[in-house]
């Protein structure tokens, strides 16, 4: 039995070695013809990465040849395959603008497009990928407007953008938790700039009359007023926008609370 499976084993290393010794012998034949047809027989068995070594080995003879379109449709895909965003991205991009007028130019923008997507972080990392695929996917939609992809370029757009915003909501409340009062009001008014259709747009809004206030009453004294009367405009901002909110009592009370800061500055006779 022992003798049996030393024979199994041993039968085993050596097809393993043949395999090995096909794709060097592959490799170093120097014949495109033989590489092309491995690369090839690599790819359909979704072994990408001997696919990709071979295919290039053979780019520059089959450039400008009938093949060579083929060739670098698969030569992209091998980087998509083993996630490698980066470069698939890039070879997707070259192929739309070396064969320009191939049927496969419309997918292959696509994929340059959805790499740079497969790349966006989470919203707690730096979003200049969400950005990047948001500007790609609409350059996309653009460029194939009629395209059966159109619609889900615009969902992964609508993604990227929840993602956006997120980012932008977060840092804000960042900004107040670390009490910096200015940072974190410029901060939600970007935010609402950047994103007017936001569903935490009350939120932002109540944070920023907060804000306003907490910002008033850290401020030196020549500031104080200016920012109370700009605390006060925030609020009355937001109860007409928001009437029945729940949080209407609390913005009432940071508005008394900034009449009766002014009321120092007038008995204190305070000069313009």
């Amino acid at each position: 039995m022992k003798f049996r499976y030393q024979i199994i084993f041993l039968a085993v290393i050596i097809g393993l070695g043949a395999c090995k010794s096909q794709f060097e012998e592959v490799r170093s034949s120097n014949d495109p013809t033989k590489i092309l047809s491995a690369a090839d027989k690599y790819y359909e068995e979704e072994d990408y990465l001997k696919a990709q070594t071979l295919y290039e080995l053979i780019i520059p003879f089959y450039r400008g040849k009938k093949e060579a379109e083929e060739l670098f449709y698969k030569y992209a895909y091998t980087y998509y395959y083993q996630d490698q965003y980066i470069l698939a991205a890039h070879y997707f991009n070259n192929f739309t603008k070396t064969f320009y007028n191939s049927p496969l130019k419309e997918e292959m923008a696509f994929m340059s497009a959805y790499s740079n997507y497969q790349m966006s972080p989470s919203y707690k990392l730096d979003q200049t990928p969400s950005n990047d695929a948001i500007n790609e996917l609409q350059s996309f939609i653009n460029t194939f407007p009629n395209s059966p992809r159109v619609d889900e370029c615009n969902a992964l757009i609508d993604e990227m953008r929840l993602k956006l915003e997120r980012k932008a909501f977060e840092t804000g409340k960042l900004y107040f938790q670390l009490e910096d009062y200015n940072s974190a009001v410029r901060a939600m008014e970007n935010m609402l700039k950047d994103f007017p259709e936001t569903k935490r747009a009350e939120e932002v809004r109540f944070l920023i009359a907060k804000g306003s206030y907490n910002l008033a009453r850290n401020s030196i004294y020549e500031k104080t007023k200016e920012r109370l009367e700009e605390t006060i405009e925030q609020c009355d901002k937001f109860l007409k926008k928001y009437p029945e909110s729940e949080r209407v009592s609390e913005v009432n009370t940071i508005i008394e609370n900034c009449k009766v800061e002014l009321k120092r500055f007038t008995d204190d006779g305070y000069q313009e």
